[in-house]
């Protein structure tokens, strides 16, 4: 899969959650499989002001490899002069938000409501192609509602702007995650646009990904809420596309890559900030596991990498 003039070794990508593609998650997912990986996103405005909380987010490890840095925002001049103001920093390709349902960014006409705004999509997308060499993609859904389903008009639009590619999540604002994702939408995408499209929405398993990938005739598939507590997906389902045995990862391997994760977490956030957020992910990786399910409460209370240690020595002796 090539997105402008970057080829990718795959085409499973883990999608962009905020609060959850963090930098030690997005390492486990590229050590996992993932072909690129995408980062929180990042608030044109917050680095025009030099929000110092957005200087973490826009950190990058060597060893992540291909890695796509999402922006958001509404303003094309801000947006592009943002974009070229971190251009020079290791990421592989700029990824512009159109898809965030959360009320906060939408009602201050960001994220997904710029869906509403076909001609603003233009504007932003060819403001960033011309102020940055580097690849740019757009990440939309399939409308605002379903009374506004127009992912090929905003498509065909970012690409006349310039895009080098679309990921579009099968579900409109109004759905946030709920419902079943519409693949059909993502289909009608790739017949309207020549760029690559990457289809999000519902992929859990081997089957789920070949049947997007079949039915849509998309290039890549994006990867979100099924990665969570589980980085191991990617190769579980690069695997089964190309038919080789997967062997799940035993007990004890998923034991190390917690406490791998959290010492990441630890590494980049310190104990306070890392510990606390590790409380989700922790919960995430424990799902299903005999007895995990009583130690909910001590999950929730842990601040200290000590907490995390017996927790996970609790569930896995």
């Amino acid at each position: 899969m090539k997105i402008g003039n970057l080829s990718l070794p795959g085409n499973l990508i883990l999608a962009p959650m905020a609060g959850v593609s963090d930098l030690p998650f997005r390492l486990l997912c590229k050590e996992n499989g993932a072909a690129m990986t995408c980062m929180e996103m990042i608030s044109a405005k917050a680095i025009y002001y030099n929000n110092k909380n957005t200087e973490s987010l826009l950190a990058i490890h060597p060893d992540e490899g291909i890695v796509s840095l999402q922006l958001f925002g509404s303003n094309p001049k801000i947006m592009s002069e943002m974009a070229k103001r971190i251009e020079e920093r290791p990421f592989s390709v700029l990824d512009i938000n159109m898809g965030c349902p959360v009320p906060k960014i939408v009602n201050n006409h960001e994220g997904s409501y710029l869906m509403k705004d076909p001609k603003l999509v233009y504007d932003i997308v060819y403001a960033i192609k011309r102020a940055i060499k580097k690849p740019v993609s757009v990440k939309i859904r399939k409308g605002f509602d379903e009374a506004h389903v127009n992912a090929p008009e905003i498509a065909q639009a970012a690409e006349e702007a310039g895009a080098d590619c679309i990921a579009v999540h099968g579900r409109t604002r109004e759905q946030y995650y709920s419902g079943e994702a519409d693949i059909d939408i993502i289909r009608r995408v790739k017949e309207t646009v020549k760029i690559p499209v990457i289809g999000n929405g519902d992929v859990t398993d081997t089957a789920s990904a070949r049947r997007m990938l079949e039915e849509t005739a998309c290039d890549g598939v994006m990867i979100g809420r099924a990665s969570q507590g589980n980085p191991f997906i990617f190769k579980e389902i690069e695997c089964g596309l190309k038919g080789i045995e997967y062997i799940p990862p035993t007990k004890e391997e998923i034991k190390q890559t917690i406490l791998r994760h959290a010492d990441l977490q630890l590494q980049y956030k310190g104990e306070y900030i890392g510990i606390r957020e590790m409380r989700k992910h922790l919960s995430w990786y424990l799902k299903g596991f005999e007895g995990a399910a009583a130690l909910r409460a001590r999950i929730n209370e842990m601040d200290r990498m000590d907490d995390l240690r017996a927790v996970v020595e609790t569930v896995f002796r």
